[in-house]
């Protein structure tokens, strides 16, 4: 009996696939740290994400995943499998020796299979601005990639610069999108950065259709760090970016293939505001399982902070007695410390495809962050906003719009994961992609017979 339902709902399934309607364009917009207040809510000023959101398909929000930080997240939304299958655990790896401040900017860290691999696959176009985790990526044809910044040296973007590809990609942009380039320019605390990101992306729209393009908006993430949830600044980078998707949305009009695209606003993460940071470390060198060093000096145990939550590693991962020790130290803190965070064991981390070198983790209550620091005090004030934390609750949870060809429209989704959106690419490309996490909900797409 369970293999009939089996074969009748993959019959069903298949016969909707066939009726529903493709596109032959999918512009996925990325902005960093978006919230599905920005389109349900009048007070933000978002006149393209309210009449997208209208207009097309919607959700109420997005489980990110854990650490719900830039790129576990984006790499997820471009593969539909967790952090445990394509590998990017943190913005930042970490690293035995001692943290050197380097990301998880080289595309060959990805492990799993990308919708850029399955549309080049496919004979189709690719294209990618400022997204992460691109950097040498061979299956994006047109690609500017989010890397590092040298704000000491001469030209603070000459990675970008050298790594655009193909050859000459980037001076092509400056001479007929941008203007020249600088650091200040394509610098986050400067609203500028989003505006010269949605002009490269206009400018390859426009002169290359590729068939899929990504593209990563920066300013709003920033702002709300700074100022938190609500700041002066956060409302005028969330204007500024609804400003940038209707600048690409024009290219598509310019370029003629509006009509046969579809434009997905994605994002990695929501935010929340904070007012106190912890540094676990602190209790670890009290306990003599690390030293006071930048290395970590003879360690044995140590947090790495993401944010709103910290992953525990050990030097060596089979060490019950440090474990155990470390158990013990968040245990007997008392409880007016106990309450300003939460231990994630690991069959907890495992359920959402977290790193499994990682003992535990420990997610901060709503109001605490984390900090790699040693010194004292180990609580300190803070102010703003931050992200990071176990995706379990509304306020870190990031947003997502569907809209243009082949997308049902008025249609609302009250909850979905992040995976979910690379199975609703391939659906609209009619690319595969096999063993992902993310499911396709059908209820998206429009078919012909609607």
């Amino acid at each position: 009996m369970k293999l009939f339902h089996k074969l009748l709902f993959f019959i069903i399934f298949a016969s909707f696939a066939a009726n529903a309607q493709k596109s032959k364009y999918v512009v996925m917009i990325s902005i960093d740290g978006f919230r599905p207040d920005f389109y349900r809510n009048d007070e933000w000023p978002t006149p393209n994400l309210k009449e997208m959101a209208a207009m097309g398909a919607s959700a109420n929000g997005v489980r990110s995943v854990f650490p719900s930080v830039t790129y576990p997240s984006h790499t997820t939304i471009i593969t539909g499998v967790l952090p445990v299958k394509h590998g990017i655990f943190h913005n930042t790896p970490f690293e035995p020796t001692g943290q050197t401040g380097r990301w998880n900017w080289d595309s060959k860290l990805i492990k799993a299979e990308t919708i850029w691999d399955a549309a080049r696959k496919k004979g189709l176009k690719t294209a990618s601005v400022h997204w992460p985790v691109t950097l040498g990526a061979t299956s994006i044809d047109y690609n500017v990639p989010e890397t590092f910044r040298d704000d000491k040296g001469p030209d603070p973007i000459i990675q970008m610069r050298q790594m655009t590809t193909p050859k000459g990609l980037f001076e092509e942009i400056e001479l007929n999108a941008t203007g020249k380039l600088t650091g200040k320019n394509m610098n986050s605390d400067f609203l500028a950065m989003d505006e010269n990101i949605s002009r490269m992306a206009a400018h390859i729209i426009e002169n290359y259709k590729p068939n899929l393009i990504t593209v990563h908006m920066f300013n709003v993430d920033h702002f709300e760090h700074k100022e938190g949830r609500s700041g002066s600044g956060v409302s005028k980078a969330v204007a500024n970016v609804d400003n940038a998707i209707g600048r690409i949305v024009e290219a598509t009009e310019r370029a003629g293939i509006k009509d046969s695209t579809t434009f997905l606003i994605v994002g990695d993460h929501g935010f929340v505001d904070i007012h106190s940071q912890l540094a676990p470390n602190v209790w670890l060198v009290k306990a003599g399982l690390m030293e006071k060093r930048k290395d970590r000096g003879n360690w044995k145990a140590t947090f790495l902070q993401q944010g709103g939550m910290a992953f525990l590693y050990l030097k060596d991962k089979n060490d019950e007695q440090t474990f155990k020790q470390v158990q013990g130290i968040l245990q007997n803190q008392p409880e007016s410390v106990k309450k300003m965070f939460k231990v994630i064991p690991q069959k907890e981390l495992a359920a959402i495809g977290a790193d499994p070198e990682a003992k535990l983790a420990i997610t901060g209550v709503q109001g605490f962050t984390f900090t790699d620091s040693f010194e004292e005090p180990f609580l300190k004030p803070v102010k703003g906003g931050t992200h990071g934390f176990f995706p379990d609750f509304f306020e870190i949870q990031t947003g997502f719009i569907a809209y243009g060809a082949g997308i049902r429209p008025k249609t609302t989704i009250p909850v979905m994961g992040l995976e979910d959106i690379t199975p609703l690419v391939l659906q609209l490309l009619n690319l595969q992609i096999n063993n992902l996490d993310g499911s396709l909900y059908p209820g998206l797409l429009k078919t012909s017979d609607k």
